[in-house]
């Protein structure tokens, strides 16, 4: 599980907790119910309503991924279609076929299996394609789901700041009580801006990071078996691979070379 969503989130509530607490404030001045009720419950409930029912739960179902997704690591995958272009050359693209029922990656089966199958070279780029296409359409569904309640929190909190200050121009008769109402009325507006920048936008913006990395990955993966079934050789299909992969992200590839090398010597 990479870190980063869980390790930001707590840092920034943190900061917003620090600050109340050093303005001599509490936080229970913030965590009143109804304000929060309103702009939580109401803004899932308007991103739904400019959705469809099964876009909704597609997108529950990916939340987790924002928190436990992980990272594909470009090394593991050169290093298993290099693998499998060394055994393309020894035993014939046939032999594949014994590869893809032990791997656990769907595409990279499909892929495998349908280089087994004698597939046209053109036409498994085309099958490829439309996967990793509509993976990204799947993928898209869910982050702009979660982009789109951080659109909304801002308003909806609006909305609620306005109910409230409405409350209060009911209440003039009774000057004691319009300090406290007033600083109420304007919590909804707190939790709309700090739900849409502190929940969902980084929400939404993990799973659309976290998509960009596992498509990466899947154009790497088909790349590389479209090179096994020309019959590519593995040491130039390494390198061709490698060559892919953004230079920050290229370390992990780096050191897996040099742990075969090491191991070859």
């Amino acid at each position: 599980m990479d870190p980063a969503t869980i390790a930001g989130l707590v840092i920034a509530f943190g900061a917003l907790f620090g600050m109340i607490t050093l303005e001599g404030s509490s936080i229970a001045s913030i965590t009143l119910p109804a304000p929060m009720l309103l702009v939580l419950v109401g803004t899932v409930a308007v991103g739904m309503a400019g959705s469809t029912l099964k876009d909704f739960v597609h997108a529950v179902k990916a939340l987790p991924k924002a928190f436990t997704g992980k990272p594909p690591k470009p090394a593991e995958s050169i290093e298993a279609v290099v693998a499998l272009a060394d055994k393309a050359r020894r035993e014939g693209l046939l032999s594949l076929e014994a590869s893809a029922m032990e791997t656990k990656d769907p595409f990279l089966r499909n892929a495998l299996q349908n280089i087994a199958d004698g597939t046209d070279g053109e036409d498994l780029r085309d099958l490829l394609d439309d996967a990793v296409e509509a993976k990204i359409k799947s993928d898209h569904t869910a982050s702009k789901f979660f982009m789109a309640l951080g659109g909304y929190a801002p308003t909806v909190g609006i909305i609620g700041t306005v109910v409230s200050l409405t409350h209060v121009l009911e209440n003039l008769s009774n000057p004691d009580k319009l300090g406290p109402m007033i600083a109420a009325a304007f919590v909804a507006t707190l939790w709309g801006l700090l739900s849409a920048n502190f929940i969902w936008l980084p929400i939404g913006s993990r799973l659309a990071r976290l998509s960009e990395l596992e498509v990466d990955a899947m154009t790497l993966v088909m790349e590389g078996v479209l090179a096994v079934q020309a019959g590519s050789q593995p040491s130039l299909l390494r390198e061709r691979l490698t060559a892919m992969v953004p230079e920050y992200r290229q370390q992990a590839v780096k050191g897996s070379e040099r742990a075969e090398s090491k191991k070859a010597a």
